[in-house]
């Protein structure tokens, strides 16, 4: 969302006023000083062992006074979180217009991802204005009876902000990333964590890249480790002791984007970064068995990889060696946009409102 509170700010027709509830602070603090942004509010709901129910609550109390204060003529949420649908049926209590920013993503499993598939769902119900990632995403939204006049094609604004933060001149802070010859070498990227990896799973995935690390001695391995016990147990018996393997603490967001823009591929069980990785001309394997993200599959972009040595290996072997494939992927077109969402959100909002 930051590039958009950047783009909505730079315009002269627009007075963007900017809440944050802080479900996330840690995360949060760090983003709004990446994009120097200063909240006009901020609820700062983060609290010990809260439930799900405590934030709801809190987002749609601690809104009352400023929708009552403010009255906008519309008020943005992005995603699936709990402040994103508690802050739209907020507004809806109040009758203010809602835009839903990456709208229409959809699994139609309402307990995977839980709570994230019902928030979309709902926001997506009481949303004014949708915009929509991809073509996928719309034709999700049209399934579901939401009116074509409302929905705005626009790509994902996480596509605007990678490409803002990667454009900078950047010095990495770790020493291991500091001493790495990100020109001489083949650097690949590493990022592995999700709970239905851990146990065999993961052990076929580093057993593969540590056979890459072992064959090839261009190549070095980054994999800024989960703090997960379990997958750093896993990464340290089966990867430790290869000078081309350097497991490194986990990286803000600064730091890693910066990491894939300088790196030769991605092998990931991410979901975020099969959207952010080809917008770098970063070929991506995913090492799982599925991706809810298909359009990136369809594009050339991604490949699935799955969870066994052997095909991680063979796949990841390819890319190294064959230059045609690996031109293949990096070339291909990113279907989740080209970096200038928030200018196409910024008009859409301006043709309605204006």
């Amino acid at each position: 969302m930051a590039p958009l509170v950047k783009a909505l700010n730079a315009d002269p027709d627009i007075e963007s006023i900017l809440c944050v509830t802080g479900q996330h602070r840690e995360m949060l603090d760090q983003v709004l000083q990446l994009f120097d942004l200063k909240p006009d509010y901020d609820l700062n709901l983060m609290k010990q062992n809260q439930t799900i129910s405590m934030i709801t609550a809190g987002v749609i109390n601690g809104l009352d006074d400023i929708l009552n204060k403010e009255k906008p003529d519309m008020v943005l949420v992005h995603g699936d979180t709990t402040t994103t649908f508690a802050t739209a049926l907020a507004a809806f209590y109040h009758q203010n217009a809602v835009g839903h920013v990456e709208a229409g993503l959809r699994t139609y499993d309402k307990y995977s991802p839980y709570p994230e598939e019902i928030n979309r769902v709902l926001t997506g119900h009481i949303a004014d204005m949708h915009f929509a990632p991809t073509e996928r995403n719309r034709q999700n939204l049209l399934r579901e009876g939401i009116n074509d006049n409302d929905i705005f094609l626009t790509g994902n604004t996480v596509i605007d902000a990678l490409l803002d933060v990667t454009s900078k001149p950047y010095e990495f802070e770790d020493e291991t990333l500091k001493a790495l010859d990100f020109e001489g070498k083949r650097v690949i990227c590493v990022t592995c964590h999700r709970r239905e990896n851990l146990g065999e799973n993961m052990e076929h995935i580093f057993g593969a890249l540590r056979q890459i690390a072992d064959e090839f001695e261009d190549v070095e391995i980054v994999y800024p480790v989960h703090l997960n016990p379990k997958v750093r147990d896993i990464a340290n018996r089966i990867l430790s002791g290869s000078d081309r393997v350097h497991l490194i603490e986990p990286l803000t967001y600064q730091p890693f984007s910066n990491l894939m823009a300088k790196s030769y591929l991605i092998v990931t069980d991410s979901g975020g970064i099969q959207e952010e990785a080809p917008a770098l001309g970063k070929p991506v394997l995913v090492v799982r068995k599925e991706t809810e993200r298909p359009e990136a599959v369809e594009a050339g972009t991604v490949k699935l990889a799955g969870v066994e040595q052997k095909t991680i290996y063979e796949m990841t072997k390819q890319l190294l060696t064959d230059e045609g494939a690996y031109r293949e992927m990096a070339h291909a077109a990113n279907p989740y946009g080209d970096g200038h969402a928030c200018e196409r959100i910024v008009k859409a909002l301006k043709e309605r409102l204006l």
